[in-house]
């Protein structure tokens, strides 16, 4: 278990707090792409505790900049966009795309030089497969992440987008490491509602092990019974991102903190094309909207991301770790808080947390080695969910 201070140094996501600093060090996706329009070129987000607004200016470049304009406050979710910036649509001051300088202050004396002195806070975004991704941390940035589902060209991608998950970011990332759930949560519970859609994860699991890697954590499990299997699983990603295959497809999950009590998941899923050739991609991918939740307000526990969604929001909006009792099976979960606590530390003294990218050579596409994505593993997966 944790104590209550340490909790609050792993939990907490605002500017200036432990936790907070270090994901600032990562690029995040913040919007998918497509939700900017010509008849809606503004969306508010809230991204680590901070109130912004994303746009696309008239040239075609994205921004970043908080929301509140610096002039008296007004929201510039309803700001003119226009050809390199933003305008106030209170007074009429404009930022810039790029770096959020004050490029007009209409009614202001003639020759005044006041604008140079406002800047309004902006951060630098980039485009990726659909999703549109900002760097909230200190220059220099590092580079943004070619992952192998983001840039491959040998099947079809798609992007899913969840409604705001309703506590703290950590409790979905925790799940990463936890080997084992996916036994009861999933695979128990759906064959009791006369499912085989978790077979895969029905199955005795004999033993479980985990590892520190470049990117996070290695995961690996060993099944037993009538399909024994080593299972060899992608690493969690370093700081807040799962990858997993689902059948045939190839997943990447996002769990980005809205605030500390609401984190936002989106999911890049990659179908490889049977024949392993090349597939025309769209610039935006298609988007799906999924729901989680009953009309009587409780979970859908039917599929996987329901019975998830439960798991994390039922443990409170901001769990308690001081009220725990942890298991072996919970080791691959204190070594993920470990290397949380470490790279904070590490941020907190000035130096570089790790599975940053600096390297272009190292970024044209990153790849995981994983047993389960042979041709037997996934024939095997694919197989048990038919079942």
């Amino acid at each position: 278990m944790l104590t209550k201070e340490e909790n609050e140094r792993l939990t907490r996501v605002g500017p200036g707090t432990p936790c907070g600093e270090l994901l600032r060090r990562y690029w995040q996706p913040v919007l998918i792409a497509s939700e900017l329009t010509a008849e809606k070129p503004t969306r508010r987000v809230t991204v680590l505790g901070e109130d912004l607004v994303v746009f696309r200016d008239q040239q075609g470049n994205y921004g970043c900049v908080a929301e509140h304009c610096s002039h008296r406050g007004a929201s510039l979710a309803y700001g003119f966009v226009e050809d390199c910036g933003i305008r106030c649509a209170y007074h009429g001051w404009k930022y810039a795309t790029a770096d959020g300088r004050c490029l007009e202050q209409p009614f202001e004396p003639a020759g005044s030089t006041y604008k140079e002195r406002i800047k309004q806070r902006a951060y630098p975004v980039q485009k990726l497969a659909g999703m549109l991704f900002a760097y909230m941390g200190p220059e220099p940035a590092p580079l943004l992440p070619r992952w192998d589902v983001l840039v491959r060209e040998d099947g079809e991608r798609k992007i899913q987008s969840m409604p705001p998950l309703l506590c703290n970011w950590l409790q979905a990332e925790e799940n990463t490491a936890d080997t084992v759930h996916t036994y009861y949560l999933h695979g128990h519970m759906l064959k009791l509602q006369g499912s085989n859609a978790g077979a895969y994860f029905y199955r005795p699991i004999v033993k479980y092990e985990w590892g520190p890697c470049e990117w996070g954590i290695t995961k690996t499990c060993y099944y037993g019974g009538d399909r024994p299997e080593v299972e060899i699983r992608p690493p969690l990603v370093f700081p807040n991102i799962l990858r997993i295959p689902q059948g045939r497809e190839e997943c990447l999950h996002w769990r980005v903190p809205i605030d500390d009590t609401r984190t936002q998941i989106y999911i890049m899923v990659f179908t490889p094309s049977t024949d392993g050739r090349r597939l025309d991609q769209p610039e935006d991918p298609p988007v799906e909207y999924l729901e989680q939740g009953l009309a009587e307000g409780e979970f859908d526990l039917t599929a996987f991301y329901g019975q998830d969604r439960m798991a994390w929001e039922t443990q409170g909006p901001l769990f308690d770790r001081s009220q725990e009792h942890l298991g072996a099976t919970d080791r691959g979960i204190v070594m993920f808080r470990q290397l949380l606590a470490e790279q904070i530390k590490v941020v907190e003294q000035g130096g570089e947390p790790i599975a940053l990218v600096r390297e272009p050579a190292k970024n044209q596409i990153i790849a995981f080695e994983s047993r389960n994505n042979s041709a037997e593993a996934v024939q095997n997966r694919t197989e048990l969910l038919r079942s």
